[in-house]
């Protein structure tokens, strides 16, 4: 009897096993799954742990700017892609080469704050932006993530942009080009107002080149002719003044509050860093200019860095609108540090962009995490071939004035290469740079053994 209790209870055992391995045998198989497409998810080309850079080239494509791209190497053949700001030259990230070679690509910070203090204002914030640009590209194809997923969570699927439009000295055609513009399905617009659209007229610019008190009702006159082609309803900004001093600025901002514009942008031309006003360092001036006007006042499209170029102007509200161009103001990293700290002070951000699809898609994966985006700039919607320049997103990018963001991995582009060769400004794709092996620009550097002094007062010749 004993022995056939014993029996009967290890059957019970038995059944009620094999009862709940059969309601969990589904959530086993799940598992399974997910650990499988984790798997999957993963560069089976890349060890991340011995991953290094190797090398670091470029090309430069001539279109409306020059587009100088940079590719970094690793050993791994894992590669990420970048861009110099528009404008610029492939040098300025290339001189920072033997600073990253031999470096692990994945601690991203890290070797930016090793680069940092080479960075500055206007086109040379443009090699530290390509750089952060290229790794957070390979990190995005190393684990299997898009750039967004990197530095934050997407609070939009898609992108709002604006682009430039062909002036004219007739208020009318100017009216009926961007009208073509919203036809094409935009709902974000900025016209240039520079004096030369009226400096035809006698009396209406002065020996300043800054419009008088009549030259300044003629170009209201195009702001007139634009809201009514295109509506009320739809932002427009304003760019491209003159060489303005604070006084003039003041002057124009408060003649253009009745047309409601969605920023003024860059006005203030003294106290700046190099031509256009765009890198401005007198943020006084500004939060005067602010003070003095209801028009909304954006400027920064080539201030580098939220220390160095933004936070003065953020702390103070000597600003509206926060407008930085990723590829001068330090990547993707540094401009979504720059706009989440111009949101919490309640300042919102517009994005400036002039350059090819790679760093476009760049600016689209920081857009995509910002709280509080205006709208993002695209200076190539008139050029044919500029969306055959890549591969891996649908086409064309720009549709209907918006951009998708992409979910696949890195930046979610590569190059075309046979289209990209068919448009390179100077010869040579992706050439080997050996010329950049040495250091060129460094900050403290030995170099090797010097004569010194040791503890006994000999004078020895060591490290």
């Amino acid at each position: 009897m004993q022995h056939a209790t014993r029996f009967q209870m290890t059957r019970r055992k038995l059944l009620r096993r094999a009862a709940a391995l059969a309601t969990f045998g589904p959530l086993f198989k799940a598992t399974e799954r997910v650990a499988n497409a984790q798997t999957k998810s993963i560069n089976p080309y890349s060890a991340p742990s011995k991953l290094r850079i190797t090398d670091v080239r470029a090309c430069r494509i001539a279109s409306n700017y020059d587009y100088p791209i940079i590719k970094i190497y690793t050993n791994q053949d894992v590669y990420g892609l970048g861009e110099v700001r528009d404008a610029g030259v492939e040098g300025l990230a290339l001189v920072l080469k033997p600073h990253i070679v031999g470096q692990d690509p994945l601690r991203i910070e890290p070797l930016l704050d090793r680069i940092r203090k080479f960075a500055n204002h206007r086109r040379t914030g443009g090699g530290y932006s390509a750089i952060d640009i290229a790794l957070h590209d390979i990190a995005g194809k190393v684990y299997g993530v898009p750039v967004w997923r990197l530095i934050g969570s997407k609070y939009r699927d898609r992108i709002r942009i604006y682009c430039d439009t062909t002036e004219s000295k007739d208020p009318k055609v100017y009216a009926e080009r961007m009208k073509k513009r919203k036809e094409m399905g935009f709902t974000f617009f900025k016209m240039d107002l520079g004096t030369q659209l009226v400096s035809h007229i006698p009396g209406a610019v002065d020996y300043r080149g800054v419009a008088t008190e009549k030259g300044l009702k003629l170009l209201c006159e195009f702001i007139q002719a634009v809201r009514d082609a295109i509506g009320w309803d739809m932002p427009l900004a304003a760019d491209h003044f003159g060489p303005l001093e604070l006084n003039d600025a003041i002057r124009y901002a408060r003649a253009f509050e009745p047309y409601q514009l969605a920023w003024a942008e860059d006005m203030i031309q003294v106290g700046h860093l190099g031509q256009g006003g765009d890198a401005p360092l007198n943020w006084r001036a500004y939060k005067d200019l602010c003070d003095a006007t209801v028009t909304p006042i954006a400027t920064g499209e080539s201030l580098f860095g939220l220390e160095e170029g933004f936070k003065a102007f953020i702390d103070n509200r000597a600003i509206d609108v926060v407008h930085p161009d990723p590829l001068t103001a330090g990547g993707v990293r540094e401009t979504k540090r720059i706009a989440d700290y111009a949101v919490m002070h309640g300042i919102r951000t517009a994005l400036h962009f002039a350059g090819s699809p790679v760093g476009c898609m760049a600016c689209v994966h920081v857009a995509a995490t910002l709280k509080d985006l205006l709208a993002l700039e695209n200076h190539a919607v008139d050029i044919p071939w500029w969306d055959d320049l890549v591969t891996g997103v649908s086409k064309p990018i720009v549709n209907k004035g918006f951009i998708e963001v992409p979910d696949n991995v890195g930046l979610g582009v590569e190059l075309n290469d046979d289209v990209v060769k068919q448009h390179l400004r100077v010869p040579g794709y992706f050439e080997p740079t050996p010329e950049f092996d040495k250091y060129i620009i460094d900050d403290f550097r030995r170099g090797g053994p010097y004569p010194h002094l040791n503890e006994e007062g000999k004078l020895v010749v060591d490290w």
